[in-house]
This record gives structure tokens, C-alpha cells and sequence, in this order.
């Protein structure tokens, strides 16, 4: 087989490397990719997300098995119906059912409709509405831009006020946008990942996973495309999980179904465990970054072959690395989410037990990886417990030169409590 994986950042680079490892894959090409993943064998193809037809015909006369699709802008502008109507195989939900992520408004309707727990919400489009809603249920409330806004959507406002300014924001100065805001409930207690593929009515579920928002130590600071992440979540019961697939994740893939929208792709459901069970706080119609990097080096099974048979609507055999834990540590650009300086030479590739994966990096002249971007790369390793694996990874973080990098010094800490 030969694949392409459209995307650029460290989730595509951990889909693209997993799939290189099956011995039935000779080649993986990433669009548009990243400089770092060719350091692992993938080829990258100067496409970008958007051009489709290039893409399509890229896929064409190379002749592409299947095409795993990585970010949520491609799937929202319908990429893979693009693909479908070309006649190609591709991995991800069509526009129509990954509106599951690109309006959280929709998102809402059908977790109403079918029953689906989540937090109390209320939509609006015009700011007198939503500042008088927003004044009569207090703080903190939690406020949502509906639409795709790359991780920067969303605010747990601790203040009235602090509500109303990004309100205004959204619905007067469209930050992101014409879009309207969901309100709604803040939801306290445990939050955890939860990803399942699936290919209409069917889905197998992945190994939970805890990712850490925001930027700085503690849950300090701007929340963040996510800063690291483990996986599985060890003081999770599994009844939790077993409660999570019965009551969210069923009821949403048969009634996706049901609206005439079946879904295939990754489904993220982004849930928190408060004190009456499982809840939605989101759902993305993709993998998560840094989850992924997490979760697929536990695949013990042909990645490849899995995804091959999922789409020929055969049962594929998911195996998973029951033992230990794995855990990934983002290192990002110095000012991340907000401005950041680009071209810092970054740290050589690691080797032996701890995998580099490439998000925001380029080669400069002399051929040098350099910082491209917020998140620049990401260490993973596996160990038997969270602070094996945190030993392993902060110190080999502590040997790198970081320069004008910086990264948080508790990934994993909640596991240890």
C-alpha cells in the first residue's frame, strides 16, 4: 500500500509513522507534512490542506490506498467529500457529519435529541441577549464560539465580566468570524479524552487519554492547543468508560444515522466526570494533538491493515498495549498561544526509547531544523508508571538546549495524585 495523510503538525506525523510501520506499506506521503517527519521516512508533498484537486489527483497517480485526513479545517470544508466523488478511499467524516466539531451548536442539538449528557446551554447570536443571560447565571460559566476557532474558541470565564468581554468579542468585533456563542454551565470534575473509530454504525473504542490545556504549570495561563498528554488514564474506572460508551457515544454514532449524516472517522468526545457520571464538554471530528501521539504507540496491531479493513467494511483486529502508561511533553515556541519568534535551531531527533514527533518546525539553509510554529515537537516514551515516564522524559528535556522554548514541568502529575 501507499497512503497520504493530509495535515502538517505532530498528530499527522504519529498517524503517518504508525502506518509506515506496517510491513504492507512502502510509501506514506504527508500534505503539505512538516520537515521533521522525513527524518522518519514520510515523504511530504508540497499541497496544502485546501487544494483538493491537486490532492485528489496526487492520490491519483500515485496510486494512493486510502487517505487518512488529519485536521478539523479540512473536514469542515468537505474534503473528504471530495475525495469520495472522485471515487478515492479516505478516512474522516464527510462536511455534513463532522459539523459534530465545526458548530457547536449542532453539536448540541444532537446530543439534546438523542439524550446525550452534557452541560445546560443556551445559544445566542445577538451580545444584549447573551450579557443579560450571562448576568443572571454568574460566574464561572463557560463560553463557546460556534464554529472552528484552532483551540482558541473557548473561555472558562471566572468573572462576569471576564464572560461578557469575550462575548462581545465573538458576537460585536467577530474574533473569529461571524459566528454565534454557546453558554454554558461550568462542569466541574475530572476531564478525559475518549476516541473511538468508526465507520457508520460501527465503533472500536482507543485507550482513554488525559490532555493538559492550558500553557503553563498547574493549569496556569491561555488555554492552549494542549501541552502534553497521557495515556491511558490510570484513576479512571473502567465503568466509567463502559458508562461514557453507552450513554455518549452510542446514542451519537446511531444518531448520526438517524439524521441522514453516518459517520465515519475518528470520533473525539472531550468528556468530564462530575459527580452525576460522564459529560460532554465537546466533541471533534478528528484525532486529538497531543492524544494521538499517545494513544497510537499502545496499537499493537497493524495500523495500517485496521484502517484498510474499517473501510472495506470488514471487521479490523485492534489489539492494544494493556501494561504502563505513555505519556508525550510538548515543547512550544517561547509566547505560545500568543506571538512567537520563528527560525530557534531546536534539539537534535531523540533515539532508543523516547520518539520525537514534528509539529511547527522547517529546515533552514543549512538543512537545520528550526521552530515553524507554536507547538515545535513533542517527546513520548512509554514506562510502567506516570513518574517512570516522567523521569525518563524531563530528563532528557533537561539535557536539550530549549532555548526560547519552554514546556510544562507537570504532564502527567494528576495520574500521581
Amino acid at each position: 500500500m501507499k497512503l497520504l495523510v493530509i495535515g502538517s503538525g505532530g498528530r499527522e506525523h504519529a498517524i503517518a509513522k504508525k502506518l509506515l510501520d506496517s510491513p504492507e506499506v512502502t510509501a506514506v506521503y504527508a500534505a503539505p507534512g512538516n520537515a521533521g517527519m522525513i527524518l522518519d521516512g514520510i515523504e511530504t508533498v508540497a499541497l496544502s490542506i485546501a487544494q483538493h484537486a491537486e490532492l485528489i489527483e496526487f492520490a491519483k497517480l500515485n496510486d494512493i490506498s486510502f487517505t487518512f485526513v488529519g485536521p478539523d479545517d479540512a473536514l469542515a470544508a468537505g474534503i473528504v467529500d471530495d475525495f469520495e466523488a472522485a471515487g478515492l478511499s479516505v478516512f474522516g467524516p464527510t462536511k455534513r457529519a463532522a459539523e459534530l466539531e465545526w458548530s457547536k451548536d449542532f453539536a448540541k442539538q444532537i446530543m439534546n435529541q438523542y439524550g446525550v449528557p452534557t452541560a445546560d446551554h443556551k445559544t445566542f447570536s445577538e451580545f444584549d441577549q447573551a450579557s443579560a443571560y450571562i448576568e443572571a447565571k454568574g460566574a464561572p460559566i463557560v463560553i463557546k464560539a460556534d464554529g472552528l476557532a484552532l483551540g482558541k474558541g473557548v473561555v472558562v470565564a471566572e468573572t462576569v465580566s471576564e464572560a461578557i468581554d469575550f462575548t462581545r468579542d465573538v458576537l460585536e468585533n467577530n474574533k473569529f468570524g461571524k459566528s454565534r456563542v454557546i453558554v454554558e454551565e461550568f462542569l466541574a470534575g475530572e476531564e478525559f479524552s475518549l476516541f473511538s473509530f468508526v465507520k457508520n454504525d460501527k465503533f472500536y473504542m482507543m485507550p482513554t487519554a488525559q490532555d493538559h490545556k492550558r500553557a503553563y504549570d498547574n493549569d496556569k495561563g491561555p488555554n492552549t492547543g494542549g501541552m502534553g498528554a497521557y495515556s491511558p488514564v490510570p484513576h479512571l474506572p473502567q465503568s466509567v468508560v463502559d458508562t461514557a460508551v453507552e450513554t455518549i457515544i452510542k446514542p451519537v454514532v446511531n444518531g448520526m444515522i438517524t439524521e441522514g449524516r453516518p459517520y465515519t472517522g475518528i470520533l473525539y468526545a472531550g468528556l468530564i466526570l462530575t459527580a452525576d457520571g460522564p459529560k460532554v464538554i465537546e466533541f471533534n471530528a478528528r484525532f486529538g494533538d497531543p492524544e494521538t501521539q499517545v494513544i497510537l504507540p499502545r496499537l499493537t496491531s497493524d495500523f495500517a491493515v485496521n484502517m484498510r479493513d474499517l473501510l472495506a467494511d470488514q471487521t479490523p483486529n485492534f489489539t492494544w498495549f494493556n501494561g504502563g502508561v505513555t505519556l508525550g511533553i510538548v515543547v512550544a515556541s517561547e509566547g505560545y498561544p500568543g506571538d512567537y519568534a520563528k527560525g530557534i535551531k531546536i534539539p537534535e531527533k531523540t533515539t532508543g526509547n523516547i520518539t520525537t514527533y514534528y509539529a511547527g518546525v522547517a529546515s533552514n539553509v543549512n538543512g537545520q531544523l528550526v521552530t515553524n510554529g507554536g507547538r515545535v515537537y513533542l517527546l513520548e516514551t512509554s514506562a510502567d508508571t506516570v513518574s517512570d515516564a516522567q523521569a525518563i522524559l524531563y530528563k532528557e528535556l533537561k539535557a536539550q538546549d530549549t532555548t526560547g522554548l519552554f514546556y510544562r514541568n507537570d504532564i502527567g502529575d494528576k495520574a500521581n495524585v
